[in-house]
């Protein structure tokens, strides 16, 4: 019987509080869609007419309550507030974010003084046109200068690491293409003054000049290109699909070769005729610089270039082999008139086999083998 009573009691609050928290809601949500008046004050809010079922379980202390279940006893405490709907919780979040940003302080002037500084630091960095020509051309013309006097061997007082750094600036403030103007038009007046050098030098000595220009203008092309390496990948390969090397070859032989080619080659023609007239290096390294500058000049001396150069001459055939014997016997008879005997060679090869055949001898009379 009473457990029944029990039943129906707890039946019933929790309807009272489902019928409660209904009507929360849907005066948070009234409350929501439209503005509410002020809650009255608490003097004027009626008492309820009777206590609700199950009100003595309220009152019973929280040390008391046997923790088994609400039907022995547990305390259920007031209802929980209605969960505020979402709409509402981001209105009061916007609110609390606005407040915090009125209250945040305004940026200092500091801030502003460091922007300004680190513009000006970069401004500082910047180089103008006025500052390559009075500045850095200077030192790269110098240099170059120095190197393309150099005799070989000779030690320059220049710094390389100078040298690229300026390079390497130049480039990235976007002055690769004055810088590379300035550079051609250097390398031109120099080879213009050695070409008119090498033509007031005499026939006696043009063979020699020329090839110590050559010779003295690669060794400059192989320390000025490096030092050019960087205006070269970004400026010369990328925009001028060209190269550096290339580019300061084609100078020499426009400003120096051609226009002493037909001077030089009957010189040189005429010192193979003549033995030992010019040296043996010379001759090579004049027929090789040409062959470098220009290939199609083997077609002027064939039989020249082919000396230094394998592969110029078409394989010999079996028809011509009586014309190879008269250019050998021809060659050993200028060898003679210059001091070259053949009977010494005979008789120093005759008596070295004669000292070879009897030691072998001796040596085969004794039993080695």
């Amino acid at each position: 019987m009473e457990e029944s009573m029990e039943e129906e009691e707890w039946g019933s609050y929790v309807a009272m509080m489902d019928d409660q928290n209904h009507n929360n809601w849907e005066a948070a949500v009234d409350g929501f869609r439209q503005p509410q008046p002020p809650p009255p004050p608490p003097s004027s809010i009626p008492a309820p007419a009777r206590e609700p079922p199950g009100g003595q379980l309220l009152a019973v202390p929280a040390a008391s309550v046997d923790r088994k279940g609400p039907k022995e006893g547990l305390s259920m405490g007031p209802p929980p507030p209605p969960e505020a709907n979402g709409v509402i919780m981001m209105l009061k979040s916007c609110d609390t974010a606005a407040a915090v940003a009125k209250a945040a302080p305004a940026p200092t002037p500091s801030s502003t003084i460091n922007i300004n500084t680190s513009t000006s630091k970069f401004l500082m960095n910047v180089i103008t046109i006025e500052d390559y020509k009075s500045t850095y051309w200077p030192k790269l013309d110098g240099a170059i200068d120095q190197l393309l006097t150099q005799s070989p061997g000779d030690y320059i007082p220049i710094s390389y690491e100078q040298i690229y750094s300026c390079v390497y600036k130049c480039v990235c403030q976007q002055h690769s293409e004055q810088m590379y103007s300035d550079l051609i038009k250097k390398i031109t007046n120099h080879l213009e003054r050695v070409s008119k050098e090498l033509q007031a030098s005499p026939p006696d000595l043009y063979i020699e000049r020329f090839n110590i220009a050559l010779g003295q203008y690669m060794g400059a092309l192989q320390s000025i290109v490096p030092l050019f390496i960087y205006m070269n990948k970004f400026y010369i390969e990328t925009k001028l699909n060209r190269d550096l090397k290339d580019d300061l070859i084609k100078l020499f032989t426009e400003h120096v070769a051609e226009k002493h080619i037909y001077s030089l080659m009957p010189l040189l023609l005429e010192a193979q005729s003549t033995p030992f007239q010019v040296t043996p290096s010379t001759m090579a390294n004049i027929v090789k610089g040409l062959y470098t500058l220009r290939p199609e000049w083997v077609q002027m001396a064939p039989t020249l270039f082919s000396k230094f150069i394998p592969n110029i001459l078409p394989p010999a055939v079996e028809s011509e082999l009586s014309e190879y014997a008269a250019e050998d016997q021809k060659l050993q008879r200028e060898l003679i008139q210059n001091g070259f005997t053949r009977g010494d060679q005979s008789r120093k090869r005759a008596g070295d086999e004669l000292a070879y055949n009897s030691s072998s001898a001796c040596a085969s009379s004794r039993g080695y083998r």
